[in-house]
């Protein structure tokens, strides 16, 4: 009996025994059956054809250029690397082979993260049967052609379960350079389904996105991977862009305002350059301070800004007044003792000035000399006035390409709200009116254009495989703004700023601007704050024949530092017109015959002999060398209307002296000689670190200062 009892003891181990390992068995298929739902079907309930679909294939966005071939913008790409560790043909016995391996060429390629920890990764993939796992992002193409070769991957896509998905990131060459008015296109990220647009990627948004393509794709848990490495449908790359921008002055320009904003503890500050006669903006650079008290690009104040334009507006409202024959430049006003009362409000000049011309009062730019003409003319019908001004296109939206134009302001002398008694007179002196300073820059390259009013335009034309698609030619909004009487008017008293006005600072040697200071109380929390100042400066040269129109602002400079417009601004202005003088073959040409015909020689850089020859070929100015195997050369005038170019011994293990020479030259030897070159300034070489004949130490480094 008690062996039976045994017996039946020993089946009923045996069955909970067995039972268990069916429960056991039970789950394992239960889970293995929900991972495979999982890893095919995301939502429950999703119908069979949703599983693979037609997915949008993003086109390779177009580069965009500046006016000499840069690059100033492009879209790189960068890879998704990822792996189906269920893939037919991965089998264990591949895998766990050659995991080991795999890890091992991983971590060399990508240091930051050891072996240990990718051969961990993959293995915990494998067991989970990862049909998506992420081996790598924002992988370059190099970087992708040796992961091609690797252990497992090299075997492809269906052995090896190498999935690779290409994005398009955008990137720019010249970093910050020009960043904002190149600008971006993304999601907001407080919207993703609105799509920011700003500067010239926003503007030509439509042309540089191409055409997208289809591929088909299989949903693979909440992932979309592709079927095959084909397109059902080709996506179309999108066109090239090529800007009128010439990144050199865009250097020159944003340098110039950090530096003037950094002098002056500014707020912000932004300066526009354009052709006058096309209105091709050359450069745009706009800087304003971060919390951190560096400057970035935030926002584009040259088109986005409109504020009370202070002292350059004066031009605009005398013009009204010549155009309209109700006072002429030659006209005598009593300015005082410089202060001078409209109803309750003391107007004030910097300092007293007499009775004085209108021409003179503009050079010297008096509030009162300015302002008493165009009241007298205008205070019965102010009306007329504005209309004048509108007529000179004044107050009206350019309709740029770039997103963001300022809306200009001007009060409406039929609104009693906003208009009184002091309106006029502070309107005609640049006050209770609004420009953003694209909009004073385009009056007063209308000025320089023999009075025709051009559209600012950013792109010269736009590029499929290097053939021309669309060209951009001159916009005209107006063919005239005023007579040619009130241009003749106006001309000589803007060059008289420069000359014996408010700008003498700006005087150039060897050419002539033309142009108006600005210096501005700025009205925040409802009353003129007198520690907050708009310092500007706008203008032309060469002001005989003008080329190039240019705007500077300098926003709430500190005004302990100070605050006038020539100095603020204008000095901005003043080393933009120096460098574009000095590339102007035009400009060179006239400098030429001026100086034969002054019998004068022209001062010269030490340089390649085989270059000076050549310029004073072409100068047709008498030289002659002692020694014609000599390469460098250093230009002698010999009091007899002749250069000598005297020969400039260079040793290969001394630092060779560079004063004297052109950037480019100085560049050469130096370089060559293998040191490193650090520099400030532009011109030609006044300084250097490294005295003459020195040792040469490889890699060391050597200060050129230009003047």
């Amino acid at each position: 009996m008690k062996e039976k009892n045994d017996d039946r003891k020993d089946m009923m181990r045996r069955m909970y025994l067995v039972y268990l390992v069916l429960c056991v068995f039970a789950l394992v298929v239960v889970v293995k059956v929900f991972r495979i739902q999982m890893d095919t079907v995301s939502v429950i309930g999703q119908p069979e054809g949703l599983l693979t679909d037609l997915r949008t294939i993003e086109a390779v966005r177009g580069n965009i250029y500046s006016d000499n071939g840069s690059l100033l913008a492009t879209s790189i790409p960068v890879y998704e690397v990822r792996m189906d560790m269920g893939a037919d043909g991965l089998t264990d016995e591949i895998f766990f082979d050659n995991v080991d391996s795999l890890a091992y060429k991983l971590s060399r390629l990508f240091p930051d993260k050891p072996k240990a920890r990718f051969y961990q990764d993959l293995i915990e993939a494998r067991k989970n049967g990862n049909r998506y796992y992420l081996v790598r992002a924002k992988v370059k193409h190099p970087e992708l052609q040796a992961m091609k070769k690797f252990p497992i991957f090299k075997l492809g896509k269906n052995k090896g379960g190498l999935i690779v998905v290409k994005e398009n990131k955008r990137s720019r060459p010249y970093g910050l350079l020009a960043a904002r008015l190149i600008g971006y296109e993304r999601p907001d990220p407080d919207n993703p389904q609105f799509i920011s647009r700003i500067g010239l990627e926003g503007a030509f948004s439509k042309e540089l996105s191409g055409t997208d393509g289809k591929q088909l794709m299989k949903k693979v848990g909440l992932q979309w991977r592709p079927v095959s490495d084909n397109y059902e449908v080709n996506p179309v790359d999108g066109a090239d862009v090529f800007t009128s921008i010439d990144i050199n002055i865009q250097d020159v320009a944003e340098n110039a305002l950090l530096s003037q904003l950094q002098k002056y503890e500014a707020k912000s500050g932004c300066v526009v350059l354009m052709e006058v006669e096309t209105g091709m903006v050359k450069a745009m650079a706009n800087l304003s301070i971060g919390e951190d008290g560096q400057y970035y690009e935030h926002f584009n104040h040259a088109i986005g800004t409109a504020i009370e334009p202070g002292s350059t507006f004066k031009t605009a409202s005398l013009m009204v007044g010549f155009e309209d024959g109700m006072f002429k430049p030659s006209d005598s006003v009593k300015t005082g003792k410089g202060e001078y009362s409209y109803y309750n409000i003391k107007m004030k000049d910097t300092k007293p000035h007499g009775t004085i011309t209108i021409k003179h009062a503009l050079e010297v730019s008096s509030n009162i000399g300015c302002s008493k003409p165009v009241v007298e003319a205008y205070s019965r019908d102010p009306k007329r006035f504005i209309e004048g001004l509108k007529k000179m296109g004044i107050g009206e939206l350019l309709g740029l390409d770039i997103a963001g134009e300022a809306k200009p302001y001007l009060k409406d002398p039929s609104n009693r709200n906003e208009w009184s008694g002091v309106t006029l007179p502070m309107m005609a002196i640049g006050y209770e009116s609004k420009l953003a300073p694209i909009q004073i820059l385009t009056f007063y390259n209308a000025i320089a254009n023999n009075g025709m009013m051009v559209k600012p335009q950013f792109v010269q034309d736009i590029r499929r495989n290097g053939k021309i698609v669309k060209k951009y030619k001159p916009i005209v909004m107006k063919e005239k703004i005023c007579s040619e009487k009130t241009l003749n008017m106006i001309r000589p008293m803007l060059e008289g700023v420069v000359d014996t006005g408010t700008a003498m600072n700006l005087k150039a040697a060897n050419f002539s601007i033309a142009g108006k200071t600005g210096t501005a109380q700025i009205h925040s929390k409802g009353a003129y704050n007198k520690e907050k100042y708009l310092a500007s400066f706008v203008g032309y040269f060469p002001a005989d024949a003008p080329r190039y129109s240019c705007i500077v602002w300098v926003m709430e400079p500190n005004v302990l530092t100070g605050y006038y417009g020539n100095a603020v601004a204008g000095n901005v202005f003043k080393e933009i017109a120096d460098k574009m003088y000095a590339r102007s073959l035009e400009v060179s040409e006239r400098e030429r015959e001026s100086l034969m015909a002054s019998n004068e020689l022209p001062v010269s850089k030490s340089a390649h002999q085989k270059d000076l020859t050549e310029i004073f070929k072409t100068l047709k100015i008498a030289s002659s060398t002692g020694d014609e195997g000599a390469e460098w050369v250093r230009p002698i005038a010999d009091g007899e209307k002749r250069i000598v170019l005297e020969k400039k011994a260079i040793a290969e293990n001394k630092v060779p002296t560079v004063i004297g020479m052109g950037l480019k030259d100085a560049l050469f030897l130096l370089e060559n000689r293998g040191l490193v070159v650090k520099v400030k300034g532009s011109g030609k070489v006044k300084r250097q670190s490294l005295p003459e004949g020195k040792a040469i130490q490889q890699g060391e480094t050597i200060e050129i200062e230009l003047m």
